[in-house]
């Protein structure tokens, strides 16, 4: 079930695609979160993978670019007004041309892309890679257009370890490194919510690596309390309970958490590494 202020926002949201670009949008599918089920009221953004059935031009771009601000104002300023993340109830996602959908995820050119403020044309798209695609190709929820398994989509399972390796590598090793150089504006401004994202974010992409499947962050807590020692059980319950908004588990001062919390985050990456020099999956 589509929670009804996702359901709300999106039909909202595609009310507005459609005056602006009438009849451009064929498809629209809701992944992450949504699709994972794992969705939070106050916390989440909406994740969507939309497909147009021809190119856009300048003039079109620029009208989808000025719907995306005016959809992210309106949600943005309800979010702020409630206190939470200004990305918070926010359709964020990539524009694919239908021709492209059986194509290989990483040879695919999105026509567009949108988070946030941010807004780009032929690039981008967090989604347009094996995990993004195999969440669209299994859980996609379809709003509008054909199911997800009627879209002969290839989301090159072969690349999907090596992408998760590559992704530990190019963004949370280096984000040890930034964190430890930037204390303030991590641990000290928001500490649980970094420790939720550190602790919760790698065991994800580990679980992928050791079983082929991707889950939530809830689930990755669940996952790294059984797959880690036990001298991590503290923070990653404490990573839990914030995610669950739960009361903080554990007494640490924003340096221990940001030590502790790089020290588990480069102890998944050791330990996919070796998964994945072993081939297991």
């Amino acid at each position: 079930m589509i929670p009804v202020s996702v359901a709300d926002a999106v039909q909202q949201y595609l009310a507005q695609i459609d005056r602006a670009l009438p009849s451009a949008v064929s498809g629209f599918y809701l992944v992450g979160s949504v699709a994972l089920a794992a969705y939070q009221e106050g916390r989440s953004d909406i994740d969507f993978i939309a497909v147009v059935g021809r190119d856009l031009g300048i003039p079109e771009l620029r009208r989808l670019r000025m719907e995306h601000l005016r959809s992210g104002l309106t949600t943005g300023a309800r979010a702020l007004s409630h206190g939470q993340s200004p990305l918070s109830g926010t359709c964020n996602g990539v524009f694919i041309r239908s021709a492209d959908l059986p194509m290989p995820v990483n040879e695919i050119v999105p026509v567009a892309s949108q988070v946030g403020s941010e807004f780009h044309a032929g690039r981008g798209g967090a989604e347009l890679n094996p995990v993004g695609w195999k969440v669209l190709a299994e859980r996609g929820i379809a709003i509008r257009g054909p199911r997800p398994e009627a879209l002969s989509l290839d989301p090159q399972p072969a690349l999907l370890r090596a992408w998760n390796l590559a992704n530990l590598e190019s963004y949370w090793r280096p984000w040890t490194a930034r964190v430890a150089q930037s204390p303030l504006a991590w641990f000290r401004l928001r500490p649980r919510w970094s420790t939720a994202w550190g602790v919760l974010g790698p065991p994800r992409l580990h679980h992928t690596i050791a079983t082929g499947d991707v889950i939530s962050k809830e689930a990755a807590g669940g996952y790294a309390l059984d797959m880690f020692d036990r001298r991590w059980h503290p923070l990653v319950r404490d990573a839990l309970a914030y995610w669950r908004r739960e009361g903080r588990q554990v007494n640490l001062s924003p340096d221990e958490r940001r030590d502790l919390t790089c020290d588990f985050v480069l102890e998944v990456i050791d330990s996919a590494e070796a998964l994945g020099a072993r081939g297991t999956m």
